[in-house]
Protein backbone atom coordinates (compact mmCIF):
# COMPACT_ATOMS: atom_id res chain seq x y z
CA UNK A 1 0.00 0.00 0.00
CA UNK A 2 1.07 3.35 -1.34
CA UNK A 3 1.05 6.00 1.88
CA UNK A 4 2.86 9.44 1.99
CA UNK A 5 5.20 8.15 4.80
CA UNK A 6 6.71 5.10 3.75
CA UNK A 7 9.08 3.59 1.88
CA UNK A 8 7.48 2.73 -1.33
CA UNK A 9 6.35 6.57 -1.58
CA UNK A 10 9.22 7.60 -1.15
CA UNK A 11 10.31 5.43 -4.05
CA UNK A 12 7.52 6.36 -6.17
CA UNK A 13 8.58 9.69 -5.79
CA UNK A 14 11.77 9.61 -6.75
CA UNK A 15 10.47 8.03 -9.89
CA UNK A 16 8.14 10.96 -10.79
CA UNK A 17 10.83 13.20 -10.24
CA UNK A 18 13.22 11.78 -12.52
CA UNK A 19 10.83 11.47 -15.06
CA UNK A 20 9.80 14.56 -14.60
CA UNK A 21 13.16 15.85 -14.95
CA UNK A 22 13.58 13.91 -18.59
CA UNK A 23 10.19 14.95 -19.50
CA UNK A 24 10.78 18.76 -18.85
CA UNK A 25 14.58 18.14 -20.93
CA UNK A 26 12.59 16.74 -24.00
CA UNK A 27 9.96 19.44 -24.08
CA UNK A 28 12.52 21.91 -24.16
CA UNK A 29 14.43 20.70 -26.81
CA UNK A 30 11.16 20.34 -28.84
CA UNK A 31 9.90 23.43 -27.80
CA UNK A 32 13.06 25.85 -28.28
CA UNK A 33 13.05 26.14 -32.34
CA UNK A 34 9.67 27.37 -31.81
CA UNK A 35 11.22 30.65 -30.07
CA UNK A 36 13.50 31.97 -33.03
CA UNK A 37 10.49 33.75 -34.15
CA UNK A 38 10.91 35.94 -31.18
CA UNK A 39 13.39 38.59 -31.17
CA UNK A 40 14.59 38.61 -27.73
CA UNK A 41 15.90 35.34 -28.30
CA UNK A 42 19.00 34.64 -30.28
CA UNK A 43 18.34 32.41 -33.14
CA UNK A 44 19.79 28.92 -32.90
CA UNK A 45 21.05 26.76 -35.97
CA UNK A 46 21.64 23.76 -34.94
CA UNK A 47 25.39 22.30 -36.60
CA UNK A 48 26.23 19.84 -33.28
CA UNK A 49 23.88 17.21 -32.48
CA UNK A 50 22.11 17.51 -29.20
CA UNK A 51 24.29 16.14 -26.28
CA UNK A 52 21.94 13.40 -25.22
CA UNK A 53 24.08 12.23 -21.95
CA UNK A 54 21.63 15.12 -20.61
CA UNK A 55 19.31 12.65 -20.11
CA UNK A 56 21.22 10.81 -18.01
CA UNK A 57 23.13 13.32 -16.62
CA UNK A 58 20.18 16.08 -15.65
CA UNK A 59 18.26 13.65 -13.17
CA UNK A 60 21.42 11.97 -11.87
CA UNK A 61 22.04 15.25 -10.48
CA UNK A 62 19.07 16.72 -9.63
CA UNK A 63 17.77 14.02 -7.96
CA UNK A 64 21.22 13.39 -6.19
CA UNK A 65 20.47 17.41 -4.55
CA UNK A 66 17.17 16.15 -3.95
CA UNK A 67 18.17 13.23 -1.97
CA UNK A 68 20.52 15.31 -0.04
CA UNK A 69 18.37 18.20 0.90
CA UNK A 70 16.31 14.98 2.05
CA UNK A 71 13.25 16.01 0.00
CA UNK A 72 12.22 12.41 -0.02
CA UNK A 73 11.59 12.63 4.16
CA UNK A 74 7.69 13.25 4.20
CA UNK A 75 7.48 13.96 7.53
CA UNK A 76 9.38 16.53 7.40
CA UNK A 77 6.85 18.45 5.19
CA UNK A 78 3.77 17.93 6.62
CA UNK A 79 2.62 21.27 5.59
CA UNK A 80 2.23 22.61 1.62
CA UNK A 81 4.71 25.50 1.82
CA UNK A 82 7.37 23.79 3.83
CA UNK A 83 7.37 21.26 1.25
CA UNK A 84 7.35 23.43 -1.47
CA UNK A 85 9.92 25.75 -0.13
CA UNK A 86 12.17 22.90 0.15
CA UNK A 87 11.69 21.71 -3.60
CA UNK A 88 11.96 25.01 -4.90
CA UNK A 89 15.73 25.45 -3.27
CA UNK A 90 16.56 22.12 -4.22
CA UNK A 91 15.57 23.18 -8.22
CA UNK A 92 17.86 26.53 -7.40
CA UNK A 93 20.82 24.34 -6.24
CA UNK A 94 19.89 21.81 -9.16
CA UNK A 95 19.84 24.30 -11.34
CA UNK A 96 23.20 26.05 -10.61
CA UNK A 97 24.94 23.09 -10.38
CA UNK A 98 23.52 21.83 -13.99
CA UNK A 99 24.09 25.27 -15.73
CA UNK A 100 27.85 25.21 -14.20
CA UNK A 101 28.89 22.08 -15.78
CA UNK A 102 26.93 23.13 -19.02
CA UNK A 103 29.20 26.30 -18.73
CA UNK A 104 32.62 24.51 -18.38
CA UNK A 105 32.19 20.87 -20.41
CA UNK A 106 28.65 21.82 -22.64
CA UNK A 107 28.37 25.35 -23.96
CA UNK A 108 26.78 24.33 -27.06
CA UNK A 109 23.62 24.07 -25.05
CA UNK A 110 21.48 27.45 -25.17
CA UNK A 111 20.62 29.59 -22.28
CA UNK A 112 16.78 29.23 -23.43
CA UNK A 113 17.03 25.77 -24.04
CA UNK A 114 18.32 25.32 -20.56
CA UNK A 115 15.63 28.19 -19.09
CA UNK A 116 12.89 26.31 -20.80
CA UNK A 117 14.15 23.07 -19.09
CA UNK A 118 14.26 24.70 -15.55
CA UNK A 119 11.20 26.11 -15.98
CA UNK A 120 8.96 22.95 -16.74
CA UNK A 121 11.15 20.94 -14.40
CA UNK A 122 9.87 23.49 -11.45
CA UNK A 123 6.48 23.35 -12.96
CA UNK A 124 6.25 19.65 -13.18
CA UNK A 125 7.72 18.87 -9.63
CA UNK A 126 5.56 21.27 -7.99
CA UNK A 127 2.11 19.78 -10.07
CA UNK A 128 2.38 16.33 -9.34
CA UNK A 129 3.36 16.60 -5.57
CA UNK A 130 -0.02 19.35 -5.09
CA UNK A 131 -1.85 16.48 -7.15
CA UNK A 132 -0.85 13.92 -4.96
CA UNK A 133 -1.90 16.27 -2.06
CA UNK A 134 -5.07 16.62 -2.97
CA UNK A 135 -5.23 12.63 -3.61
CA UNK A 136 -4.73 12.05 0.17
CA UNK A 137 -6.84 14.42 1.41
CA UNK A 138 -9.45 12.92 -0.99
CA UNK A 139 -9.10 10.21 -0.08
CA UNK A 140 -8.79 11.14 3.49
CA UNK A 141 -12.23 12.68 4.03
CA UNK A 142 -13.61 9.77 2.29
CA UNK A 143 -12.09 7.20 4.27
CA UNK A 144 -12.32 8.85 7.95
CA UNK A 145 -15.48 10.68 7.39
CA UNK A 146 -17.46 11.46 10.46
CA UNK A 147 -15.04 9.82 12.97
CA UNK A 148 -16.27 8.97 16.79
CA UNK A 149 -13.42 10.07 19.05
CA UNK A 150 -13.22 8.85 22.62
CA UNK A 151 -10.28 9.98 25.32
CA UNK A 152 -8.93 7.60 27.64
CA UNK A 153 -7.58 10.02 30.55
CA UNK A 154 -9.34 13.56 31.44
CA UNK A 155 -6.56 14.67 32.89
CA UNK A 156 -4.84 18.09 31.35
CA UNK A 157 -3.41 15.90 28.39
CA UNK A 158 -6.46 14.66 27.62
CA UNK A 159 -8.50 18.21 28.08
CA UNK A 160 -6.07 19.32 25.86
CA UNK A 161 -6.59 16.87 23.30
CA UNK A 162 -10.36 17.64 23.16
CA UNK A 163 -10.19 20.99 22.75
CA UNK A 164 -7.68 20.76 19.95
CA UNK A 165 -10.26 18.38 18.31
CA UNK A 166 -13.14 20.72 19.02
CA UNK A 167 -10.79 23.90 17.66
CA UNK A 168 -9.61 22.19 14.61
CA UNK A 169 -12.81 22.68 12.67
CA UNK A 170 -12.35 19.18 11.14
CA UNK A 171 -15.22 17.98 9.85
CA UNK A 172 -13.78 14.13 9.88
CA UNK A 173 -13.10 13.71 13.87
CA UNK A 174 -16.28 14.25 16.67
CA UNK A 175 -15.12 14.01 20.35
CA UNK A 176 -17.69 11.58 22.32
CA UNK A 177 -16.24 12.23 25.81
CA UNK A 178 -14.03 10.79 27.92
CA UNK A 179 -12.90 7.43 29.49
CA UNK A 180 -11.59 7.30 33.43
CA UNK A 181 -11.35 6.44 37.06
CA UNK A 182 -12.41 8.39 40.21
CA UNK A 183 -12.70 11.92 38.26
CA UNK A 184 -16.38 13.20 39.50
CA UNK A 185 -18.17 16.43 37.09
CA UNK A 186 -16.19 16.00 34.17
CA UNK A 187 -18.37 17.08 31.16
CA UNK A 188 -18.37 14.66 28.80
CA UNK A 189 -17.87 11.42 31.07
CA UNK A 190 -19.26 8.37 29.52
CA UNK A 191 -17.44 6.26 32.16
CA UNK A 192 -14.65 4.04 33.63
CA UNK A 193 -11.35 2.18 31.94
CA UNK A 194 -12.88 -1.38 33.13
CA UNK A 195 -16.18 -0.50 30.84
CA UNK A 196 -14.18 0.48 27.73
CA UNK A 197 -15.22 -2.19 25.70
CA UNK A 198 -18.51 -1.74 26.26
CA UNK A 199 -18.52 2.25 25.85
CA UNK A 200 -16.86 1.52 21.97
CA UNK A 201 -19.13 -0.83 21.37
CA UNK A 202 -22.23 1.66 22.43
CA UNK A 203 -20.96 4.94 21.14
CA UNK A 204 -19.57 3.19 17.88
CA UNK A 205 -16.35 4.85 18.65
CA UNK A 206 -13.83 4.67 15.70
CA UNK A 207 -10.68 5.89 17.69
CA UNK A 208 -9.55 5.57 21.10
CA UNK A 209 -6.83 8.15 22.12
CA UNK A 210 -5.46 7.13 25.18
CA UNK A 211 -3.97 9.97 27.33
CA UNK A 212 -2.41 8.33 30.46
CA UNK A 213 0.52 9.09 32.85
CA UNK A 214 3.62 6.46 33.31
CA UNK A 215 1.59 5.35 36.63
CA UNK A 216 -1.35 4.60 34.62
CA UNK A 217 1.01 1.92 32.53
CA UNK A 218 -0.94 -1.36 33.65
CA UNK A 219 -4.05 0.33 32.49
CA UNK A 220 -2.89 1.13 29.19
CA UNK A 221 -2.00 -2.97 28.82
CA UNK A 222 -5.70 -3.57 29.96
CA UNK A 223 -7.11 -1.05 27.59
CA UNK A 224 -5.10 -2.63 24.35
CA UNK A 225 -6.00 -6.26 25.66
CA UNK A 226 -9.91 -5.29 25.52
CA UNK A 227 -9.81 -3.67 22.49
CA UNK A 228 -8.05 -6.86 21.08
CA UNK A 229 -10.94 -7.88 18.94
CA UNK A 230 -12.64 -4.20 18.36
CA UNK A 231 -12.66 -2.43 14.98
CA UNK A 232 -10.86 0.98 16.59
CA UNK A 233 -7.31 2.74 15.99
CA UNK A 234 -5.33 3.25 19.03
CA UNK A 235 -3.63 6.25 19.10
CA UNK A 236 -1.26 7.09 22.31
CA UNK A 237 -0.81 10.60 23.45
CA UNK A 238 2.82 11.19 24.93
CA UNK A 239 2.03 13.08 28.45
CA UNK A 240 5.56 14.03 29.57
CA UNK A 241 7.48 16.65 27.75
CA UNK A 242 10.86 14.33 29.20
CA UNK A 243 9.59 11.50 26.52
CA UNK A 244 8.29 14.06 23.65
CA UNK A 245 11.78 15.18 22.82
CA UNK A 246 13.33 11.74 22.19
CA UNK A 247 13.26 10.92 18.59
CA UNK A 248 11.81 7.28 18.99
CA UNK A 249 12.17 3.87 16.97
CA UNK A 250 10.84 0.92 16.80
CA UNK A 251 14.21 -1.58 16.83
CA UNK A 252 15.01 -5.08 17.25
CA UNK A 253 16.71 -5.66 20.48
CA UNK A 254 17.64 -9.37 21.22
CA UNK A 255 14.97 -10.10 18.14
CA UNK A 256 12.53 -8.33 20.15
CA UNK A 257 10.66 -5.26 18.65
CA UNK A 258 11.31 -2.18 21.24
CA UNK A 259 11.22 1.20 21.31
CA UNK A 260 14.04 2.60 21.02
CA UNK A 261 13.98 5.87 23.32
CA UNK A 262 17.60 7.00 23.01
CA UNK A 263 17.51 6.25 18.75
CA UNK A 264 19.98 8.76 17.35
CA UNK A 265 18.21 12.32 16.42
CA UNK A 266 20.28 12.18 13.09
CA UNK A 267 20.41 8.62 11.69
CA UNK A 268 23.53 7.62 9.78
CA UNK A 269 23.11 8.99 6.46
CA UNK A 270 22.08 12.39 7.63
CA UNK A 271 25.53 12.71 9.91
CA UNK A 272 27.11 11.99 6.86
CA UNK A 273 25.46 14.40 4.92
CA UNK A 274 26.20 16.94 7.57
CA UNK A 275 29.61 16.36 8.25
CA UNK A 276 30.61 16.65 4.64
CA UNK A 277 28.64 20.15 4.30
CA UNK A 278 30.56 21.22 7.60
CA UNK A 279 33.78 20.03 6.42
CA UNK A 280 33.20 21.54 2.89
CA UNK A 281 31.76 25.53 4.17
CA UNK A 282 34.76 25.17 6.75
CA UNK A 283 37.56 24.54 4.38
CA UNK A 284 36.50 27.71 2.63
CA UNK A 285 35.54 30.19 4.85
CA UNK A 286 39.35 29.40 6.59
CA UNK A 287 40.96 30.14 3.40
CA UNK A 288 38.55 33.21 2.59
CA UNK A 289 38.52 34.78 6.06
CA UNK A 290 42.31 34.23 6.92
CA UNK A 291 43.38 37.78 6.05
CA UNK A 292 40.87 38.72 7.98
CA UNK A 293 41.57 36.69 10.74
CA UNK A 294 45.64 37.97 10.66
CA UNK A 295 44.16 41.50 11.38
CA UNK A 296 42.25 40.61 14.41
CA UNK A 297 45.16 38.54 15.73
CA UNK A 298 47.47 42.03 15.58
CA UNK A 299 44.71 44.08 17.01
CA UNK A 300 44.13 41.55 19.71
CA UNK A 301 48.00 41.92 20.63
CA UNK A 302 48.19 45.77 20.31
CA UNK A 303 45.58 46.43 23.33
CA UNK A 304 46.27 43.40 25.61
CA UNK A 305 48.85 41.19 24.57
CA UNK A 306 48.77 37.37 24.33
CA UNK A 307 47.12 34.85 24.22
CA UNK A 308 45.07 35.87 21.12
CA UNK A 309 42.87 32.62 21.30
CA UNK A 310 40.42 31.15 24.28
CA UNK A 311 40.35 27.92 24.52
CA UNK A 312 37.29 26.96 26.88
CA UNK A 313 35.94 23.70 27.97
CA UNK A 314 32.43 23.00 26.67
CA UNK A 315 30.30 20.26 26.84
CA UNK A 316 29.22 18.57 23.22
CA UNK A 317 27.58 15.69 21.73
CA UNK A 318 26.49 13.27 24.10
CA UNK A 319 28.33 14.91 27.18
CA UNK A 320 31.75 14.90 25.80
CA UNK A 321 34.18 17.59 26.68
CA UNK A 322 36.25 19.67 24.19
CA UNK A 323 38.55 22.60 23.99
CA UNK A 324 36.24 25.18 21.97
CA UNK A 325 38.25 28.12 20.49
CA UNK A 326 37.41 31.66 20.48
CA UNK A 327 38.97 35.34 20.06
CA UNK A 328 40.01 36.54 23.45
CA UNK A 329 37.42 39.48 23.67
CA UNK A 330 37.72 39.53 27.96
CA UNK A 331 40.45 40.32 30.24
CA UNK A 332 42.75 38.07 31.02
CA UNK A 333 41.17 36.51 34.33
CA UNK A 334 37.82 36.77 33.19
CA UNK A 335 36.29 33.35 34.31
CA UNK A 336 37.88 33.91 37.71
CA UNK A 337 35.34 37.10 37.75
CA UNK A 338 32.29 35.29 36.71
CA UNK A 339 30.68 34.57 39.42
CA UNK A 340 30.50 38.14 40.62
CA UNK A 341 29.19 39.38 37.18
CA UNK A 342 26.50 36.47 36.33
CA UNK A 343 23.25 38.19 36.10
CA UNK A 344 19.30 36.47 36.32
CA UNK A 345 15.83 37.75 34.97
CA UNK A 346 12.85 38.62 36.92
CA UNK A 347 11.96 34.92 36.45
CA UNK A 348 15.28 33.24 38.42
CA UNK A 349 16.83 32.17 35.02
CA UNK A 350 20.87 32.93 33.95
CA UNK A 351 21.35 35.73 31.52
CA UNK A 352 24.00 34.25 28.84
CA UNK A 353 25.29 37.56 28.45
CA UNK A 354 24.98 41.16 29.54
CA UNK A 355 25.66 44.83 28.12
CA UNK A 356 27.23 45.72 30.22
CA UNK A 357 29.72 43.33 31.17
CA UNK A 358 33.09 44.93 32.45
CA UNK A 359 34.94 42.18 31.84
CA UNK A 360 34.90 42.71 27.61
CA UNK A 361 37.46 44.76 25.98
CA UNK A 362 37.62 47.55 23.56
CA UNK A 363 38.29 45.55 20.64
CA UNK A 364 36.94 42.44 22.12
CA UNK A 365 33.38 44.60 22.22
CA UNK A 366 33.88 44.97 18.05
CA UNK A 367 34.44 41.45 17.08
CA UNK A 368 31.17 40.73 19.48
CA UNK A 369 29.38 43.27 18.19
CA UNK A 370 29.94 41.40 14.55
CA UNK A 371 30.43 37.77 15.96
CA UNK A 372 33.74 38.23 14.47
CA UNK A 373 35.22 36.60 18.00
CA UNK A 374 33.53 32.95 16.89
CA UNK A 375 36.17 32.17 13.43
CA UNK A 376 38.45 30.00 14.85
CA UNK A 377 35.47 27.66 15.91
CA UNK A 378 35.57 26.55 12.09
CA UNK A 379 39.02 24.89 13.48
CA UNK A 380 36.68 23.22 15.54
CA UNK A 381 34.06 22.27 12.77
CA UNK A 382 37.13 20.42 11.18
CA UNK A 383 38.09 18.75 13.78
CA UNK A 384 34.48 17.03 13.92
CA UNK A 385 33.94 18.97 17.60
CA UNK A 386 31.22 20.78 16.84
CA UNK A 387 29.14 21.33 13.47
CA UNK A 388 28.59 25.05 11.34
CA UNK A 389 24.55 24.38 13.07
CA UNK A 390 23.26 22.80 16.13
CA UNK A 391 22.78 23.87 19.62
CA UNK A 392 25.21 25.78 21.68
CA UNK A 393 28.03 24.26 23.21
CA UNK A 394 27.62 24.94 27.21
CA UNK A 395 29.95 25.68 29.65
CA UNK A 396 30.34 22.15 32.52
CA UNK A 397 29.04 24.54 35.53
CA UNK A 398 25.80 25.63 33.60
CA UNK A 399 25.30 22.05 32.77
CA UNK A 400 25.22 20.84 35.90
CA UNK A 401 22.52 23.40 37.11
CA UNK A 402 19.99 21.80 34.12
CA UNK A 403 17.14 19.95 34.58
CA UNK A 404 17.10 16.34 32.65
CA UNK A 405 15.01 17.60 30.15
CA UNK A 406 17.26 20.14 29.14
CA UNK A 407 20.43 17.34 28.56
CA UNK A 408 18.08 16.06 25.16
CA UNK A 409 20.39 18.85 23.78
CA UNK A 410 23.79 16.95 23.67
CA UNK A 411 21.98 14.24 21.14
CA UNK A 412 23.09 16.07 18.46
CA UNK A 413 27.09 18.21 17.78
CA UNK A 414 26.92 21.57 19.24
CA UNK A 415 27.01 24.45 16.39
CA UNK A 416 28.65 27.76 15.39
CA UNK A 417 25.14 28.85 14.96
CA UNK A 418 21.48 27.56 16.02
CA UNK A 419 18.12 28.10 15.73
CA UNK A 420 18.18 29.99 19.28
CA UNK A 421 20.58 32.65 17.36
CA UNK A 422 18.31 33.63 14.94
CA UNK A 423 15.24 33.99 17.64
CA UNK A 424 17.50 36.24 19.81
CA UNK A 425 20.71 35.50 20.29
CA UNK A 426 21.78 36.71 23.94
CA UNK A 427 18.95 38.86 24.42
CA UNK A 428 17.26 36.49 25.98
CA UNK A 429 17.46 33.61 29.18
CA UNK A 430 19.61 30.82 28.49
CA UNK A 431 16.84 28.34 29.42
CA UNK A 432 15.02 29.78 26.17
CA UNK A 433 17.90 28.85 24.61
CA UNK A 434 17.68 25.34 25.49
CA UNK A 435 14.07 25.34 24.30
CA UNK A 436 15.10 26.37 20.76
CA UNK A 437 17.99 23.72 20.80
CA UNK A 438 15.18 21.22 21.15
CA UNK A 439 12.86 22.38 18.42
CA UNK A 440 16.00 21.89 16.03
CA UNK A 441 16.59 18.78 17.07
CA UNK A 442 13.08 17.37 16.55
CA UNK A 443 12.90 19.38 13.20
CA UNK A 444 16.56 18.68 11.72
CA UNK A 445 17.14 18.32 8.20
CA UNK A 446 20.10 19.61 6.17
CA UNK A 447 17.46 22.22 4.45
CA UNK A 448 17.09 23.87 8.06
CA UNK A 449 20.89 24.23 8.38
CA UNK A 450 20.81 26.03 5.26
CA UNK A 451 18.02 28.26 6.96
CA UNK A 452 19.35 28.86 9.66
CA UNK A 453 23.05 30.02 7.99
CA UNK A 454 21.12 32.17 5.65
CA UNK A 455 19.70 34.12 8.91
CA UNK A 456 22.11 33.73 10.58
CA UNK A 457 24.39 36.25 7.92
CA UNK A 458 21.08 38.36 8.14
CA UNK A 459 21.01 38.57 12.23
CA UNK A 460 24.56 39.50 12.48
CA UNK A 461 24.37 42.26 9.80
CA UNK A 462 21.10 43.68 11.50
CA UNK A 463 23.48 43.17 15.18
CA UNK A 464 20.47 41.63 17.05
CA UNK A 465 20.99 40.26 20.55
CA UNK A 466 24.90 40.60 20.27
CA UNK A 467 26.98 42.00 22.85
Amino acid sequence: MLRRFSTNFALFSIFLDGFSVVLSLRLSVLLRPLLNQFDIFEKVIVTVPFPYQLYVFFPTIWLLIFVVLSIYDGKKYLRVVDEFSAVSLAVFIASISSAGVLYFSLRQVSRALFLLFVLFAYFMLILWRLFVRLYFRSQKNVIEHNRRVIIVGAGALGQRISSQIKESGSGNLSFVGFVDDGLEGIQFMLGGKAAIKEIVIREKISDVVIALPYSAYPDMAMIVQSLEKEPVRLWVALGFFDLALYKTEIENFADIPMLDLRASAIDDYQRLIKRVFDFFLASIGLVLISPLMVLITLAILMEDGWPVLFCQKRVGENGRIFSMLKFRTMVKNAEELQSQVEQRDAAGNILHKTRDDPRITRVGRVLRRLSLDEFPQLINVLNGTMSLVGPRPEMPYLVDKYQPWQRKRFAVPPGMTGWWQISGRSDRPMHLHTEDDLYYIQNYSIWLDIQILVRTVWVVLIGRGSY
